[in-house]
């Protein structure tokens, strides 16, 4: 049987393939760098591997509650019966970075957090894709999710054939790496599936082996409780050990990503509404602690990193001073130590004090130990004191901070 014998026996083609091949087509024009599709079938193999991640103990407290909206795509009023997937590149490479030195000392945040807010660029991409396919299907059901939608955003990107999924757990794609940000759409259009991604991780461990406080417990497997990326966007004390670990970093970590073999060479640089601020994304570190919340606002307003408010950024500030050990943050520091409201100011403002050490340090610590009421302060505090009154103790491996 011959070729044209062949076609004149294959069914025809659905549809919803040249719509598909329409949307592909047109995803550069709608914002987007990365599209799949994949069926809306329910992700099976997913929930034990969520139950067991929560009963160890592993699960930040910002997912869904429900495993079963995690894993089984719905959609309000009609069927699910596909997702559309979609990646957005974002830069992994600063041009001209300002430099940190004594007196000037600059913290860090994520790539992730990097020029305008994520959720803002990739809803407006899904929002053009819905208009793209109405005016095509008015009749579609279409239900669009960013970051905080029920799904498991990583693993709907893996069926979709985006990237496959990194010990690191994040989605490398052969093309981007992970230097992506995901997002999906779930719709009652049976469009047919894209193949997942082939490739893998091999035998390569580097961001299991780099993670600054063995958070990647394994291969895909992260305690959310212990990384880096989660305590920065955590409000309250933190442990000592931790806020040694954090260095520099005011929001989010890169480590993992930073060493991925994947990643080697890949920066992103043709949007530029995702081009980052040096004086905001590596920003000096002690006005950060002057910020009212307004001055926040403004200036890292349009960035991810202020959902959480000043407050975890602030704190942030203190512990990366801290290890910077720069006797020129210690007037601010005590300050905070004296006179700020926050108890987990004063107590990281404490823990950093100990850190850089010093008679004016050491002089302020006693002082705030005669005023101090909070428990968890006072610990920080004593504990402060007792390092630099005492003979100095090795304290383990540091995370160097970001120069």
């Amino acid at each position: 049987m011959n070729l044209t014998t062949q076609s004149f026996y294959a069914p025809p083609p659905s549809k919803w393939d040249g719509l598909k091949a329409e949307i592909k087509a047109a995803a550069g024009e709608l914002g987007i760098d990365d599209i799949g599709f994949a069926t809306a079938e329910p992700f099976l193999y997913l929930k034990s591997l969520l139950q067991d991640h929560r009963d160890k103990g592993y699960d930040s407290g910002f997912e869904e509650p429900d495993l079963d909206k995690r894993t089984i795509p719905a959609l309000q009023g009609g069927e699910a019966r596909s997702i559309i997937a979609v990646a957005v590149a974002y830069p992994s490479k600063m041009e001209d970075p300002p430099k940190s030195g004594p007196g000037e000392r600059r913290g860090i945040l994520a790539r992730a957090s990097w020029g305008r807010d994520y959720h803002q660029v990739l809803r407006e991409a899904l929002e053009k894709l819905e208009r793209f396919i109405r005016e095509r299907v008015p009749e579609a059901m279409l239900e669009s999710m960013v970051d905080t939608g029920v799904l498991v955003d990583r693993a709907v990107a893996e069926r979709a054939g985006i990237g496959f999924s990194g010990k690191n757990c994040a989605i490398i794609s052969p093309e981007w790496g992970s230097w992506i940000y995901l997002g999906e759409m779930v719709t009652n259009i049976p469009f047919s599936p894209d193949l997942p991604v082939e490739e893998g991780c091999g035998e390569c461990t580097k961001c299991i082996d780099a993670c600054p406080t063995g958070a990647l417990v394994g291969p895909g497997q992260l305690n959310a409780q212990a990384c880096i990326s989660y305590l920065t966007q955590t409000k309250g004390f933190l442990s000592e050990e931790y806020m040694t670990k954090i260095g520099n970093r005011l929001y989010g970590c890169d480590t993992c990503q930073i060493v991925c073999p994947h990643n080697r060479g890949k920066n992103w640089n043709h949007r530029p509404e995702l081009l980052p601020d040096p004086e905001v994304v590596k920003p000096l570190l002690l006005p950060i602690l002057d910020l009212s919340n307004r001055e926040f606002k403004e200036k890292f307003g349009n960035s991810s990193a202020a959902w959480r408010g000043k407050k975890p950024i602030q704190r942030n500030a203190v512990i990366a001073l801290g290890n910077f050990r720069d006797p020129v943050a210690v007037p601010k520091l005590t300050e905070i130590l004296l006179r700020d409201p926050r108890p987990e100011m004063r107590g990281t403002a404490a823990w950093a004090l100990g850190r850089i050490g010093g008679s004016e340090a050491l002089a302020a610590l006693r002082q705030a130990a005669e005023r101090e009421e909070d428990g968890e302060a006072l610990k920080l505090l004593h504990s402060a004191l007792k390092k630099l009154e005492g003979p100095e103790q090795p304290d383990g491996r540091e995370e160097k901070v970001r120069k």
